[in-house]
C-alpha cells in the first residue's frame, strides 16, 4: 500500500492545489493533506480544512490534517531552501513515519524527500496548468475568481444588499448596479412567490426565506465575487412581524447565506407608486419603521441612500467601490 502526503498553507485553497491533490491521488493508495498554519495568518484553520474536505467529500482515500506552528519557532513553509526543508522534514517524519511519497508543486519537494528518504513526484512546478498563486488570489480576488473551487467562493464573496420599504426602487437599483459592475444580481424571491403584499399566509414567508437563500448561494458560484442582492432575510422577518405580529424563526444556514458586507437602505423620500400589488402608502411608511427596527435589533449597520434615482445610484456606486477597495470583509492578507 502506497501512502503519500501533500502539504501547504492553502491560503486560500485554489484550483492549482485541487489539481495537485487529484494528481497525487492517482499516485498512491491513501493520501494525507497537511494544512500548515502559522500564528501570523488570518484565515482560520477550520476554514481551510473545510475547503479541502468539501472539494473531496466523495473521495474515500484521503484525509485532511492540520499543524499549527509559531513562526518564532519554525520557518515559514513557503520558503525554499535546504535548511528550511531539513527543519520541516523532521516535522513531517513525525506526522508520516510510514509514508512512501510526497507530492509538491515546488522545487523544495526534492529537498524534503531527500531528508525523509522517500520519493518526490513533482506536479506542474512551472504553474502552467493553473497560473495562479494564493498570494495572487488574496491581492486581486476579481482577476483570480475563476481559479477558486466552489467550496472556497462563499468565503470570498462580496455581498451587497439593497434594502428598503416598498416602492423605493430596490429592484431597479439592484439591476442598474449589477449592470454597472458586471456582476451577479439576486432577484427578490418575495416578489416572485407572493403576488400581492396584501394577501399571503405566514408560511409563505418561510418559502420566501428558503428560496431567497438558494438564489444567493447560486449567485456566489457565478461570474465574480461581487453580488448585488435585492432584499434579504431581515426584510422577510419584518413582514412577519408587521403583517402577522409573529416572529419568523429562521435556521442559521439561511442567515449565513444572507450575511452581507454592505447594507444599502433606500429612504422612502421618493414618489410612491401603487402598482396594484403593494401596500397603501401609509402602510408602506409604517413598514419602513418595522424594517428599520428589525435591522437595529439584529445589529445591522446600514448606509442610508436618499435623493432621486441618479443620486441613489451614485451614492451606491461610491459605497460599493469603497468596499471593493478592501475586498469587502474578506480581506485576508
Amino acid at each position: 500500500m502506497v501512502k503519500a502526503f501533500v502539504f501547504g498553507k492553502f491560503l486560500p485553497f485554489h484550483k492549482g492545489h485541487e489539481a495537485m491533490i487529484n494528481f497525487a491521488l492517482t499516485k498512491c493508495d491513501f493520501l494525507t493533506v497537511l494544512v500548515c498554519c502559522s500564528d501570523k495568518e488570518n484565515i482560520p484553520v477550520p476554514t481551510r480544512q473545510k475547503w479541502i474536505e468539501k472539494t473531496f467529500e466523495r473521495e474515500n482515500k484521503i484525509e485532511i490534517k492540520s499543524y499549527n506552528y509559531l513562526e518564532s519557532e519554525l520557518p515559514n513553509t513557503s520558503e525554499s531552501s535546504q535548511e528550511v526543508s531539513k527543519v520541516w522534514s523532521a516535522i513531517f517524519n513525525e506526522f508520516f513515519p510510514d509514508c512512501d511519497l510526497v507530492i509538491t508543486s515546488e522545487e523544495y519537494g526534492n529537498y524534503v524527500a531527500s531528508f525523509m528518504k522517500i520519493e518526490h513526484i513533482a506536479f506542474d512546478i512551472p504553474k502552467q496548468l493553473f497560473p495562479v498563486s494564493a498570494s495572487a488570489v488574496r491581492k486581486d480576488i476579481f482577476t483570480n475568481w475563476k481559479f477558486l473551487p466552489d467550496s472556497v467562493k462563499p468565503d470570498f464573496a462580496i455581498k451587497v444588499v439593497v434594502l428598503g420599504t416598498e416602492s423605493t426602487g430596490k429592484t431597479t437599483l439592484t439591476e442598474r448596479l449589477a449592470k454597472h459592475f458586471n456582476c451577479s444580481p439576486v432577484k427578490e424571491a418575495g416578489r416572485d412567490l407572493i403576488a400581492n403584499s396584501n394577501s399571503f399566509e405566514f408560511d409563505d414567508l418561510h418559502l420566501v426565506a428558503s428560496e431567497h437563500a438558494k438564489r444567493i448561494d447560486k449567485a456566489v458560484l457565478e461570474q465574480g465575487p461581487l453580488i448585488i442582492i435585492d432584499t434579504d432575510i431581515h426584510i422577510t422577518k419584518s413582514y412577519a412581524n408587521f403583517t402577522f405580529d409573529k416572529t419568523l424563526d429562521v435556521e442559521s444556514k439561511i442567515y449565513n447565506s444572507n450575511n452581507a458586507d454592505l447594507y444599502l437602505y433606500l429612504n422612502n423620500d421618493v414618489e410612491y407608486v401603487q402598482d396594484g400589488t403593494r401596500l397603501s402608502e401609509s402602510e408602506r411608511n409604517l413598514l419602513d419603521i418595522s424594517h428599520r427596527q428589525i435591522l437595529k435589533d439584529h445589529n445591522i449597520e446600514i448606509i442610508e441612500v436618499k435623493g432621486d434615482w441618479d443620486e441613489r445610484f451614485e451614492k451606491a456606486v461610491e459605497q460599493i467601490n469603497k468596499l471593493i477597495a478592501t475586498n469587502g470583509k474578506k480581506h485576508w492578507a
